[in-house]
């Protein structure tokens, strides 16, 4: 998984943000209207930028900033038919004010992309209802939580008043959300049984407000520590925190477990994805379209998913060969599975073995960047477990982007509820897919890049982030890890995962299968954990399409390179080539292999 998003009730639109190209300078000057056209147009994509940015305030949070340090997001239909109304006149203007003709390529990629980005977010209004309001990956009954524990910085008397404030913030934050689930409910739009019986216990877990009031008297503690507040301000702090989670954290989330108990029982318990309810085969050919930023339609990547595990599975039958295991695959399937020379123990131990080593794998590689790439990240990386609230056995890693200033870390998290679905053949190549040369590698540069349109930094499109973090568990291999032959295995068991999502999100989603089908298709063709699988299917049956995005992505990349290879020949540079995969950020595919070929057009 990658960075967090913004916790707008956007979920069905991966925010559309990309990074200039390169401008490659020449002996001959550009034409002054050029240049003066690319200062008006950056400055005024800084200018509605900060305009976006100031509608979301957890999401200046996020960047490491303070103003509207007190608030939260306005959760509500109506803010979201704000923002559609204020992309529609921005992008109305920009049309207005600048010629596309006359811009630059960079310049054009970034009027493409805010064409593109309000377009996208009207086509999805079609299907408002359709994506759930609470579910055990996204929803904001956790996430919002959570943000307030990792990303609410307090340094003085008036970040803990602001933290106080948040907590009656995110009480109306909560009771949006339930009137959102309310409608959904009521136009027969529910999320399957199982994710409300999981969002029932998350509920219970958070709803005496524990986990909150905790982080909240621990950073009281340390403002007292640092001798910037007095011990009767910390007294008085502590009673106002209480207070706030008594009189506006409990009723929400106690108003929240009762409606969600009132519905449960209207959940269907064996969905078979979103293709059940109406207009669901359209809502999920949107969210292809999304995730993938193509045309490609079901049946396609249907296909695309079958061949690629036919593939990889023929790369697997070489490294049970390798280390002469006498047996079929499924009989090695098996053995990878449950032999426990590949788990830690149940223990704290072995948790906190879990992090050591993958910690090692990520500081040995990250020695090697240089050797692959010019354009090298600033920002640090930490490993860390989730925080217990929002832990699931068998769920995916993820990672979490730190400050673009550098001053929160960025994170890669950890399940580690259960160590019986975390073998230790995995766990080296989701290490380099979540830190580096993946997701910390991939958000830090585009955060990091100067001299380009703030909104560009930010990237947000799942196929090219997702595809870039798949890549890389690939390249990693070339750059010398997986000395290990069932860590190699493993790499290829990450990999068949990716292609086998491709099979059963199609699968559920627009060919009728259920939970127990796309169970069954994934034993059949991984040794991953039984409940790494529930957990993964499930994951699906509530993200409908997000799932294909990793190995569409991944696919494209290794088009582009091997383009780049064959036209270049001896002057192909993999530096060159991964500056300029990660040197422009995230964009759709179509955008990318622009990037691409014109970069290939310069080293001729």
């Amino acid at each position: 998984m990658t960075k967090s998003k913004s916790l707008h009730m956007k979920k069905l639109v991966t925010t559309s943000i990309a990074i200039a190209f390169l401008v490659l300078s020449s002996c001959k000057e550009e034409p002054k209207l050029v240049i003066d056209q690319t200062a008006e147009l950056n400055k005024w994509f800084d200018e509605k930028y900060e305009e976006q940015l100031q509608m979301s305030p957890l999401g200046l949070t996020a960047q490491g900033r303070k103003d509207q340090y007190d608030k939260i997001d306005d959760l509500s239909k109506a803010a979201e038919e704000k923002e559609l109304a204020w992309y529609a006149e921005s992008t109305k203007e920009l049309k207005e004010k600048f010629d596309y003709d006359k811009l630059n390529d960079a310049d054009q990629t970034s009027y493409d992309l805010w064409v593109y980005q309000y377009e996208i977010m009207k086509e999805g209004t079609a299907f408002e209802n359709m994506d759930y309001v609470f579910d055990q990956m996204r929803g904001l009954h956790t996430r919002l939580p959570s943000y307030l524990i990792n990303f609410h910085k307090v340094d003085s008397l008036s970040d803990m008043n602001a933290y106080i404030s948040r907590i009656k913030e995110t009480a109306r934050g909560i009771d949006q959300l339930i009137v959102r689930a309310k409608e959904q409910a009521a136009a027969g739009i529910l999320p399957p049984k199982f994710a409300f019986e999981t969002v029932i216990i998350q509920t219970k877990g958070l709803k005496d407000g524990t986990p909150v009031l905790n982080d909240m008297n621990g950073k009281i503690d340390a403002l007292v520590t640092s001798e910037k507040i007095t011990s009767d301000d910390a007294a008085s702090l502590k009673e106002q925190s209480e207070k706030a989670i008594n009189d506006y954290f409990k009723p929400a989330y106690a108003n929240l477990l009762t409606w969600l108990e009132s519905e449960v029982d209207n959940a269907e318990a064996t969905p078979t994805g979103v293709s059940r309810h109406e207009n669901g085969k359209d809502f999920y050919n949107y969210r292809l379209k999304v995730f993938t930023t193509t045309g490609l339609t079901a049946d396609e990547v249907h296909e695309i998913g079958l061949k690629e595990v036919a593939r990889i599975k023929g790369e697997m039958m070489a490294i049970k060969e390798k280390v002469a295991f006498d047996g079929d695959l499924n009989a090695f399937f098996k053995f990878v599975n449950t032999d426990k020379q590949f788990f830690f123990p149940n223990t704290d131990e072995g948790r906190q073995g879990y992090l050591d080593e993958s910690t090692k794998y990520l500081d040995d590689l990250t020695k090697k960047l240089p050797d692959y790439f010019g354009i090298l990240p600033k920002a640090k990386l930490q490993v860390k477990r989730v925080e217990a609230f929002r832990e699931q056995d068998g769920a995916p890693q993820h990672y979490s982007a730190g400050t673009p200033d550098g001053s929160r870390k960025g994170t890669y998290y950890v399940h580690l509820s259960d160590m019986n679905a975390m073998p230790k053949t995995t766990m080296e190549g989701v290490a380099y897919h979540e830190g580096n040369p993946g997701h910390h590698m991939q958000i830090s540069i585009a955060q990091e890049l100067e001299s380009v349109p703030k909104f560009r930094t930010q990237a947000g499109f799942s196929v090219y982030s997702e595809g870039w973090g798949l890549y890389s568990e690939a390249l990693a291999k070339e750059m010398g890890g997986y000395q290990n032959p069932y860590y190699d295995f493993g790499r290829l068991v990450n990999e068949i995962w990716r292609a086998i999502r491709l099979v059963v999100d199609t699968g559920l989603h627009a060919k009728g299968w259920t939970e127990a089908d796309a169970i069954n298709y994934f034993t059949e063709n991984s040794s991953i954990s039984q409940g790494a699988i529930k957990a993964e299917v499930q994951r699906y049956m509530v993200m409908p399409g997000q799932a294909t995005s990793y190995k569409i992505g991944m696919l494209k990349i290794q088009e582009l390179r091997k383009m780049a290879e064959t036209e270049l020949g001896d002057k192909f540079d993999i530096k060159g080539f991964h500056d300029t995969i990660l040197g422009g950020g995230a964009l759709p595919l179509e955008l990318l292999e622009r990037r691409v070929k014109a970069w290939i057009s310069t080293q001729k």
